[in-house]
């Protein structure tokens, strides 16, 4: 399978199982397009026709070219290597990374919160350090041969539950050495609580900062709002330039939302940027489609404009003091993703698993509070495994919408969250998601070639 596209002044040729990306000339765009759907001479006097100011050896050339690329396992690449793993690839009972809600409750009442102000649907509460220590313990205890363990501190607001947060921290540190594991901490924050403390704290001990900004100031302030209904853009900013200022390891990167009311958000992507916070991120809602902020199918040729419009941005910034990341555009070309990543995308439900603050184990933070996917909790462990074999069979090939898909081997079959909260079924897809999606990848692999 091949996919082939035009953007921004290039010819693009995608291979769909081998990865391969070919930038071509247009004679050379309209020969593949052709190529196996008619006999070389038929395809040669088409050809000769379209171009009649290229010569007949040259036309042969292409056609050549075109043949040696196919030998090579780089155009029209059979999938049968990644149809027989499938199934194979998710670990059950092996799980390497834990999403600890250490806070179900939020200083923040954003409209568009998918977990309801961090109740998720429940009730408000804070994770107590003994159940944090046990969830650390089931992670260490349950994680086979990996050595690399990933804990992301997530609320609601994990800045409300600090002292915890800085507790379970140590006492991981701790347990490093005997069980011949190292942590991977990360926290996800609205900014609201940054001070000093957590800025030097997070810089020595967390690999990854997600700071929650959306952008323009008018955009940011209408959805996320204090209890008191004030916008917090005013107090996070000067908080996230300055934790981006001084951090010397590690990474971070600003997570924003748009919704339909900012269909424009290159606007807010480009405000961040100018704000000298340059790992960016801009996702779009996650809600019901009769949610009035959730994207419909006619708001995307406007996004898909955005999106071309943010590559010739980031490309006119390059090697400016102006450039910045955009964390869907980060494409390895060269060496990834592995196949592990082309066939399952994440691995929520298996080596994945979400913490409630009362131990509750759950795929992902975007199934928690739902009962039909309550998995066991960090005492017992794994008891639902109904659940975790149903998300570990939810790969490409086991998602009929995806058989017939150019870019399945780019998201290894989408989000199961959003899958399930769109279309009923972990085995589903969200079908506006994968558009948006596939406009990505197209405008990712053009911004590597300008």
């Amino acid at each position: 399978m091949i996919h082939q596209y035009k953007l921004a002044g290039r010819n693009v040729v995608i291979d769909t199982n081998s990865g391969a990306v070919h930038v071509v000339d247009d004679l050379a765009y309209d020969a593949i397009a052709r190529y196996e759907s008619l006999p070389s001479d038929a395809l040669l006097r088409e050809l000769a026709a379209g171009y009649p100011e290229i010569e007949r050896a040259e036309l042969s050339a292409v056609l050549e070219e075109i043949a040696a690329l196919k030998a090579a396992g780089q155009l029209f690449t059979p999938d049968d290597p990644y149809r027989d793993l499938a199934g194979q690839v998710k670990r059950r009972g092996e799980v390497k990374a834990l999403c600890f809600h250490v806070a179900h409750t939020c200083n923040l009442t954003c409209a568009y919160c998918f977990a309801r102000e961090g109740q998720y649907h429940g009730d408000r509460a804070l994770m107590p350090l003994a159940v944090g220590k046990q969830a650390l313990d089931f992670l260490l205890q349950n994680s086979g041969e990996r050595q690399n363990l990933e804990v992301d501190f997530f609320g609601g607001e994990p800045l409300l539950n600090w002292a915890v947060v800085k507790e379970l921290v140590a006492y991981g540190r701790s347990q490093e050495a005997a069980y011949g594991k190292r942590f991977r901490f990360t926290l996800t924050t609205n900014g609201m609580l940054i001070d000093d403390e957590v800025i030097d704290f997070t810089n020595r001990e967390m690999e990854n900062v997600v700071l929650s900004l959306d952008g323009r100031q008018e955009v940011h302030d209408y959805f996320r709002k204090t209890s008191g209904g004030q916008g917090s853009y005013d107090v996070v900013v000067p908080k996230f330039q300055e934790l981006v200022r001084r951090r010397t390891r590690g990474n971070y990167y600003i997570r924003g939302t748009y919704t339909r009311r900012n269909l424009d958000f290159v606007e807010d992507i480009l405000h961040m940027a100018d704000l000298g916070l340059k790992e960016l991120s801009m996702e779009s809602v996650v809600g019901p489609s009769d949610d009035p902020f959730a994207i419909r199918a006619e708001d995307l040729p406007q996004i898909f404009e955005q999106y071309e419009r943010l590559v010739n941005e980031m490309a006119t910034r390059r090697g400016t003091e102006r450039a910045f990341t955009f964390y869907h555009y980060t494409l390895n070309l060269d060496h990834g993703p592995c196949a592990h990543k082309r066939l399952v995308g994440c691995g929520s439900g298996t080596e994945y698993l979400a913490v409630t603050p009362w131990g509750e184990l759950f795929p992902c933070h975007q199934f928690v509070g739902d009962a039909i996917y309550s998995m066991g909790d960090v005492w017992q462990g794994v008891t639902n495994t109904t659940v975790r074999d149903e998300l570990a069979a939810c790969t490409v090939y086991q998602r009929p919408a995806c058989e017939d898909c150019w870019a399945r081997l780019f998201c290894g079959g989408g989000c199961a969250a959003n899958a399930y909260h769109v279309s009923g079924s972990v085995g589903g897809i969200d079908a506006v998601g994968c558009e948006m999606f596939k406009k990505r990848i197209e405008c990712a692999i053009v911004l590597q070639v300008l």
